[in-house]
């Protein structure tokens, strides 16, 4: 059941990661890095994605 709901909500991990690449991508290059995990996009885009593949995931399973 909820190797089932992980697969379901692949896409909202990835379509996330991808958004925050992108978004905190831009926000780096014009200077502003606070709020980076150890000041780097690419660690805070992948540990963002994750936690929302993962809650996405629980609530699927739960409902």
């Amino acid at each position: 059941m909820f190797a089932e709901a992980i697969h379901q909500t692949a896409g909202i991990g990835v379509g996330v990661f991808v958004g925050t690449l992108i978004g905190f991508g831009l926000r780096a290059r014009s200077g502003k890095t606070d709020g980076l995990v150890q000041g780097s996009v690419w660690k805070t885009a992948v540990l963002v994605g994750f936690a929302a593949w993962l809650v996405a995931a629980v609530v699927a399973g739960v409902m």
